[in-house]
């Protein structure tokens, strides 16, 4: 896959033919505010994030900084309410700080346009969540292929169908599904329902893995299932891992924790 900064700075017509019909690019170079260690992939420094419940203003994030390498698999974990999941949140630009920089391959992402955000979430982050987000009406091939649907557009999908169906397929017999590839999400027991949700999350094969919770509404045998997934794609593909948990049992079979405590990364 192309770096995103270089698919970012072609020029236009390269950029639609290369990533679709329907993004647009700025103007991108990597920042220097933050020097980055070698071999950083995706970053946050001195991000803060705040809420708002009525006229009362909740602090949730108060400066964390911390940086996950390429081919990591990292846990980030605290008790409720520490943020895990506005970090994870703002790591993969579903969310923006207010103030601070996360940064991917050494530039910032979070001040990006909307359709860039949007490339960076279809073809170099995937993500899974607690609740799977599959669409009811559709089966579980059909799920795993959205995202390709939504980058190439109508025409170029469905000139390029056979290959897109070929490593859904592929995806959905990695994660133990190639017996359910026509079955619908109100079919699948909830294991199965997030290794659909891990297939769909690989379709585009992204550089980042972002797992919120993903065993949280299993049991301990379905969870272990997905853990092994989980550590297999990190150590057969070298795909970089960001989870966010509150079992301990699961943050350990990462190869770093990271734990937050007062809106803060807690020292090791």
């Amino acid at each position: 896959m192309d770096n995103f900064y270089e698919l970012a700075t072609r020029p236009s017509a390269a950029n639609r033919s290369a990533a679709g019909p329907h993004i647009a690019f700025p103007e991108i170079v990597p920042t220097a505010a933050h020097p980055e260690t070698p071999g950083t992939l995706l970053s946050a420094h001195g991000v803060e994030k705040s809420y708002r419940k009525g006229k009362h203003v909740v602090p949730v994030l108060l400066g964390v900084d911390f940086e996950i390498a390429a081919g990591e698999f990292v846990a980030i974990v605290g008790q409720s309410g520490s943020g895990k999941s506005t970090l994870l949140h703002l790591l993969g630009t579903l969310d923006a700080p207010d103030c601070g920089e996360i940064q991917f391959e050494g530039g910032r992402i979070d001040n990006l346009p909307t359709s860039s955000r949007d490339l960076l979430r279809n073809q170099y982050f995937g993500m899974i969540f607690q609740f799977y987000h599959l669409l009811p009406e559709l089966s579980a091939l059909e799920n795993v292929l959205i995202p390709s649907m939504i980058a190439e557009g109508a025409f170029r999908y469905w000139r390029n169908r056979r290959q897109h169906r070929e490593r859904a397929e592929h995806l959905l017999e990695l994660v133990g599904l190639s017996h359910r590839l026509k079955h619908k999400p109100r079919e699948l027991s909830g294991g199965e329902m997030q290794r659909a949700a891990i297939a769909r999350a690989l379709i585009a094969e992204p550089q980042v893995l972002l797992a919120d919770e993903p065993t949280g509404n299993l049991d301990s045998k379905t969870g272990e299932g997905i853990m092994e997934i989980l550590r297999t794609l990190n150590a057969d593909q070298n795909l970089t891992i960001v989870m966010v948990t509150h079992d301990a049992a699961i943050a350990s079979q990462a190869d770093r924790i990271v734990r937050l405590a007062e809106g803060r990364v807690q020292a090791a």
